[in-house]
Formats: structure tokens, sequence, C-alpha cells
């Protein structure tokens, strides 16, 4: 047995490694606390109504209905409303992602009379309730007959998104100089510096916005229940309405098969694109 063999372990990796098991404890725990209620879900969907109702609950099923989910997708048309939903997220996440990086562009590189006020403004917009305007968004709607289309989503993209603006902003501010000025003095103007310079660089802050607005218009159920028919209404609100029974009482059960498969794409989209969202969310306020 050599001498090496029988030397203590340095008080400093000791304490490394236990920081390291409390970190790690910490986290399972978070984790455990975040995937509690969707793990409720699931476990909801395999449930007959009579175990929903009894009391005391029960955790777990006892016999898996996974007949539940296969229920919850024919009783309404699922595709369809599921295909209404994908053209209004891909649509207004598209649209307000590129006109939120053109106005975060202006406020970060140009310069002209008012822009800090004009940004505070911006930023001061958010702190206003979706109710406060609902109201008047429907009336303007109304008014130009664009009620029962998917126009609405079209505008509100073309109009950019705060905190979207404010993401890249501070994105566009932490890139070079020297690359616009290069830019310049080859005959570039603003647009072409936008589109072929830093809206390249900026894919972190893309898939992050992307990714933001389109959980925003895809958990949306106020705005479609609004302005939407039945035909032309999204997969949110047809989960929340249409699992009735003759009685007038929600399917549950069949409410909760139902929301698991309605935050399938969501997962997807998210593991697809999270490198991407969690640069863009790391970077965005750094220079």
């Amino acid at each position: 047995m050599t001498a090496t063999s029988l030397t203590p372990k340095s008080p400093v990796r000791v304490r490394i490694r236990a920081n390291r098991l409390i970190l790690y404890t910490v986290l399972v725990a978070v984790t455990g606390l975040f995937l509690g209620p969707f793990g409720w879900l699931v476990l909801t969907g395999l449930k007959t109504p009579a175990e929903l109702a009894s009391a005391p609950v029960h955790w777990v099923p006892a016999h898996i209905q996974w007949h539940n989910f296969a229920d919850a997708f024919d009783l309404i048309d699922f595709l369809g409303y599921a295909r209404n939903s994908l053209i209004i997220a891909f649509v207004y996440a598209g649209l307000v992602t590129l006109s939120s990086a053109w106005v975060g562009y202006g406020f970060a590189r140009l310069s002209a009379p008012g822009k800090k006020t004009l940004f505070g403004i911006l930023i001061g917009s958010m702190m206003l309730p979706q109710m406060i305007t609902l109201l008047p968004t429907y009336l303007i709607f109304a008014k130009l007959g664009m009620v029962d289309t998917y126009w609405p989503w079209v505008l509100w993209g073309l109009s950019s998104a705060p905190y979207l603006v404010f993401l890249f902003r501070q994105f566009f501010a932490g890139l070079p100089r020297e690359l616009e000025e290069a830019a310049i003095v080859d005959g570039c103007g603003y647009g072409t510096i936008f589109w072929r310079i830093f809206l390249p660089q900026s894919w972190p802050v893309l898939s992050a916005s992307f990714v933001i607005a389109f959980t925003w218009t895809w958990g949306d159920y106020i705005a479609p229940q609004l302005l939407l028919s039945t035909d032309r209404s999204t997969l949110a609100v047809a989960v929340m309405t249409t699992y009735v029974s003759s009685a007038g009482t929600p399917i549950t059960n069949l409410q909760a098969a139902a929301s698991v498969m309605y935050v399938v794409p969501i997962l997807l989209i998210f593991l697809v694109a999270q490198r991407g969202f969690v640069a863009g969310m790391s970077t965005s306020g750094l220079k």
C-alpha cells in the first residue's frame, strides 16, 4: 500500500463534492416541482370518471385507461383545430420575430431624437394587462371586417412585441461597432447591414424569440375565443370548451388526455430549438 493511497482527501475537494451534491439535490427537487403538475395531468388522463370523483383521492389509476387519449382525439376534430393553431402560431411567431428584430436593431444601432424616450414608452407598455386592450382591439378588428379571419395575428406580428424588441436591442447593442463601420465603408446601407450582417449573427435570439412567440400564441385562449368562430378556432379553445357531457359538465379525464396531447408540439419545438433558446436568453443581456 503506497503512501499516496493513505493520504486523506483534500478538504477543498471534499467541500466541492459536498456543494455539488447539494446543488444536484436542489436541481432534482426543483425539477420534480415543475414536472409534478404535468405528471398529475398525465395520471388524470389515464383515470376513469369514477376515480376522479372518488374521495380520498386516487393518486394512481387502478386500471390505466389508455383509450382516453384515443377518445379525446376522436371526439373532436383534433387535427383540424391543431392545424388552425399551427397556422396562427407559425405566422405570428415568424412575423413578430422579424419585426421585433428590425425594431430592436433600430433602437440599438441608429441615432434619432427621442430614441431613449420611445424605448422607455415601449418597455412601459409591457405593464399594460391584456384585458385593458381587449375591448378596443375587438372593436377595431370588427370595424375592419377582420373578425373570424387570421388577419389580426398578421397585424399583431407586423407590429412587433415589446419584450422581444428588448431582447434584440440588448443583443445588437453588444455587437462590435467595427462590423457596422466596415460595411458602411463598403457602401452598404442600414437595411443591407441588418439583413446580411446583424440578422445572420443573431440566431440565438431568433430561436428564443420564435419559441417565446409561438408559445404565447399556441397557449392563447382569450383572443381566439373572441375573434374566431368554432370552425376556425384553435386547439386551446377546443380543449377547454368541447369536452362536455350531455348534462353540461366537463369530461375531466378526456380534457386532461387532450391537454397532454396539446402540449406535445410545444415540447417538440423547444427540444429542437432549446440550444438556441438558452443561448439567446443568456446572451441578450451581455455586452
